[in-house]
């Protein structure tokens, strides 16, 4: 069955790639933007710009009715944030404007939310096993904490109101578009830079961007998920090293990965300050992703071999 379904961040980087998989279905899709003309074709698209969504209940286009949001906007992670207090920044954004925007689309007819998270909610790494859904939280930073924050809030408002609440958490997100860290990653393989990556074994998971936005469609249309959290990737894990010689095949590029022992790049992180990096290079965050595929039955419906190749194929075409 066909719903109405709104996407907040419609023109981001997952936002276009969950609109593309609604549209694909039949849906009829909504896109809240800050910016006009961004969302993808065939998207109706609502430009909001205000601050963490204030006053969006007021403004709630009357002839929008929508059966379900996917909340994908929010104020994300940054490695320098420059603002003066960053807790509160992430808080007003990812917490009490995602409560704003829950209760406007209530009010507007929509039976679910879902809100995606991020793994950060849960910490920054795995010991020995994988994370899952039922694993306590320790996020470590602002970011991970609002989420975390926003996750609680979510859920408590939708026991008090009815709405079916649905959180995901995903890793690193890489596809078509991918900026940060993975890109950097992506062009100094592209351009055949020796990395000091060679001796990494720790495997960290990861989510293509059309596997997450499959997910999150099913997240919106299956009555199985009311009330879930679900991790979400790929299903297969890789090391930091065979990641950058997976990237090196698909860009026809040599694979120049010097085999630096992780004790030394830990050290050099201690010493240049960049230990939090260093830290998210050489350590393993692993996500148990069984629980949405038991619950649901969904299994990723592309390879990590073709995400690669289809990342790898925008950036030839694109740099």
């Amino acid at each position: 069955m066909t719903q109405r379904v709104l996407v907040t961040g419609a023109n981001g980087f997952v936002g276009k790639a969950v609109s593309r998989a609604l549209l694909q279905r039949g849906d009829t899709v909504a896109g809240l933007v800050r910016r006009a003309h961004t969302a993808e074709e065939g998207v109706r698209e609502w430009h909001f710009d205000a601050a963490d969504f204030q006053g969006i209940e007021e403004r709630w286009p009357t002839d929008m009715q929508c059966d379900a949001v996917i909340h994908l906007a929010a104020r994300v992670h940054v490695m320098r944030d420059t603002i003066a207090d960053p807790p509160t920044a992430y808080r007003a954004t990812n917490v009490s404007g995602a409560l704003r925007v829950a209760a406007a689309a209530r009010r507007a007819g929509a039976r679910r939310f879902v809100f995606v998270s991020s793994i950060k909610a849960v910490g920054e790494s795995s010991t020995g096993r994988p994370i899952a859904e039922t694993d306590e939280p320790a996020p470590t930073d602002p970011y991970g904490i609002s989420k975390l924050e926003a996750e609680r809030a979510l859920t408590e408002y939708g026991r008090s109101s009815g709405m079916e609440i649905v959180i995901v958490r995903p890793p690193l997100v890489y596809g078509p578009g991918v900026r940060a860290n993975f890109l950097q990653l992506m062009s100094a393989v592209a351009r055949g830079i020796p990395l000091p990556l060679g001796a990494i074994e720790a495997r960290r998971s990861l989510v293509f961007v059309d596997n997450l936005a499959d997910a999150l469609v099913h997240c919106a249309t299956d009555p199985r998920a009311a009330g879930e959290t679900f991790h979400v990737t790929d299903g297969r894990d890789l090391s930091v090293s065979e990641l950058a010689r997976a990237l090196a095949m698909q860009l026809h590029a040599p694979a120049r990965l010097v085999p630096v022992p992780v004790g030394v790049l830990r050290l050099a992180g201690r010493v240049t300050g960049r230990s939090a990096a260093v830290d998210r290079l050489v350590g393993e965050l692993r996500l148990d992703s069984s629980h949405i595929c038991e619950r649901l039955g969904w299994y990723p419906p592309h390879t990590v071999e073709h995400g690669l190749l289809e990342t790898a194929a925008w950036y030839r075409a694109t740099h």
